[in-house]
């Protein structure tokens, strides 16, 4: 087991109405919230202003900022970072998913630092020294954004998305309800199931380290997310499902399953050019190059594929490699039985041989950054795993 420094400090609010203590719990952090939300769903539900009251009867003063992209944006986030300035903000609060969570974490880091280009921070060419706290009222498990040390924004106008990990993206509370799920889409909510268990994965295949426990954990979550995920996609109204995969998510990315082993996330690196370049939905981009990510690796660290297939889906095969091979199977297999594509042609966004190139390079940073822990991959070979995926079939 390798050293780790493992660090939670998000207070976390879960249950049936648990929004009604949104404003005792930010009353400890600020004074004047800016309220960071998407389209407009949880103003229809209400929600937005069952929010607005607590935070109102526990003294503080608010702001709305509407608009988050599902793919957040850069600009967005600018947007956001002038209007939590204009109000004096010493508090942002996102009310949604991830991407309203990542967009608050972008103000936030923003506001405090007015005299810094909010991009120069994202990409770490001046460091982050300070930010705003910031809380989440989760409606959507997926990013697992309320609870992790880390954010993504995407530059439209250079076409990159970049992720930043920091101890100042930590929430600094979270409220979930899974009752907020009930009417949301199947397709959205595959999607977050299946970036919950990519965030588990992402820690999971290292080869290495000897962590019984990290595993332990790291397999009965997939387990969990894998059974009532599929439930949830089918019927979102049911609570004790939708309860499972509201922790999960969280738990799938505080960094508790990488304690003693250390994380990859070459796969979100083959996914956010994706997202990038064609808008498509993160967990799909995940499940679009999964297959044939681990097709090109899994010899490369057989013992941990193959124990993923045996402890995850119960496979009963003596052999190793052909134990690997149908572990990885039945995860692509789970990722269509939800609607998800699991290959570049099923995105259905006009994906051609000649991006394939220009996708690799984006996933490479030009050539710069090797991929995965399993084996460095360059460009060229990160090439090799798009084309792959271009038809990738079980």
């Amino acid at each position: 087991m390798n050293n780790f420094r493992f660090y939670t400090p998000t207070e976390v609010l879960f249950g049936r109405g648990v929004e009604s203590q949104t404003g005792e719990a930010a009353a400890k952090h600020g004074t004047r919230a800016l309220l960071v939300y998407g389209k407009g769903s949880v103003v229809r539900s209400g929600l937005l202003e069952r929010v607005r009251q607590s935070l109102e009867k526990s003294g503080l003063a608010v702001e709305e900022f509407g608009g988050a992209q599902p793919n957040p944006t850069l600009s967005h986030a600018e947007e956001g970072v002038q209007k939590a300035l204009a109000f004096g903000a010493d508090i942002i609060i996102a009310v949604g998913g991830g991407s309203a969570i990542d967009t608050a974490k972008g103000i936030a880091h923003g506001a405090a630092n007015p005299d810094k280009k909010l991009w120069d921070i994202w990409t770490k060419q001046v460091p982050l020294t300070k930010s705003l706290p910031v809380g989440a009222v989760l409606t959507m498990p997926a990013a697992g954004s309320e609870m992790s040390d880390s954010a993504v924004l995407t530059n439209t106008g250079l076409g990159k998305k970049a992720g930043i990990g920091t101890e100042f993206n930590r929430c600094r509370f979270a409220v979930m309800n899974p009752e907020f799920c009930a009417t949301l889409p199947p397709y959205q909510l595959a999607a977050g199931v299946t970036d919950i268990m990519m965030h588990t994965m992402e820690r999971y295949f290292i080869p290495g380290a000897k962590c019984d426990l990290t595993d332990e954990i790291a397999e009965g979550l997939l387990r969990t997310v894998i059974k009532n995920g599929a439930v949830v996609v089918k019927d979102p109204s049911d609570y004790d499902a939708m309860a499972e995969i509201f922790w999960a998510s969280s738990l799938s990315h505080n960094n508790l399953t990488e304690c003693g082993r250390g994380k990859d996330f070459s796969v979100h690196k083959l996914g956010h050019p994706l997202s990038a370049r064609f808008g498509v939905t993160h967990g799909a981009s995940l499940a679009s190059v999964w297959g044939a990510w681990a097709e090109e690796l899994y010899e490369d660290c057989l013992p941990r594929f193959s124990q993923y297939a045996r402890r995850v889906w119960g496979v009963d095969e003596a052999d190793d490699t052909a134990a690997a091979k149908e572990g990885i199977s039945r995860t692509v297999g789970f990722f269509k039985s939800i609607g998800m594509p699991t290959n570049l042609k099923s995105l259905n966004v006009g994906t051609a041989e000649s991006d394939l190139e220009q996708l690799s390079l984006d996933a490479t940073q030009g050539d710069t950054l090797r991929l995965s822990r399993i084996r460095p991959l360059d460009a060229k070979a990160v090439e090799g795993i798009y084309r792959r995926a271009m038809n990738f079939e079980i």
